[in-house]
């Protein structure tokens, strides 16, 4: 079992080395040193400005105090961060939307594509259930071809595109949103 009752077999065979468990406040540099890698070389995070650690310690209480989750993939090393992935509420604090979430995975460039982030994604959907939540929303950039595939094989389906709703490094960007239905249970 890792933390949180999620089972071993949520991480791929090219991954065996890797936990699954609950962010403490010890993992944050290398959450944001993942985070800041996303920023500045790519068009998954539609935002130019890099954070300081303060700046995503103050993100990290943030979703403990509202009761979300904040997972990190740890490698072999103690505090060796290979991703990480959190959800929060869907169009912020709407009452109507309080079963949706939508959530955030992000994987250290150096081992994209082995896994980490579906693992991470399935773990997120078993907290997301363990909150009564009904719907986990993905947001994925339109040319993001590595996502959009993982989540759709983890049973996302594409539900919009949005063409030219973000702009970065010069240029108008797509998104797709995806979703997928975690359970039929009647709301709570």
């Amino acid at each position: 079992m890792l933390a949180g009752g999620l089972q071993q077999h949520l991480l791929p065979a090219s991954c065996p080395a890797v936990t699954i468990c609950p962010a403490g406040e010890g993992h944050l540099p290398g959450i944001r040193t993942i985070f800041n890698e996303v920023v500045a070389t790519s068009i998954a995070v539609y935002t130019e400005q890099t954070e300081t650690l303060e700046q995503r310690t103050q993100w990290w209480r943030q979703r403990q105090a509202q009761g979300f989750p904040v997972l990190v993939a740890l490698g072999r090393h103690e505090g060796d961060v290979l991703g990480f992935a959190s959800f929060a509420e869907f169009r912020g604090n709407w009452p109507g939307f309080r079963h949706t979430v939508e959530h955030s995975v992000h994987i250290r460039a150096d081992i994209r594509g082995r896994g980490i982030g579906g693992a991470l994604v399935t773990a997120l959907e078993h907290e997301a259930r363990s909150l009564g939540k009904h719907v986990m929303v993905a947001s994925v950039d339109a040319s993001n071809a590595a996502s959009l595939r993982m989540h759709e094989k983890l049973g996302f389906q594409r539900v919009a595109f949005m063409p030219q709703v973000g702009c970065k490094f010069g240029q108008w960007l797509d998104l797709v949103l995806l979703q997928k239905r975690l359970g039929d249970a009647p709301p709570r």
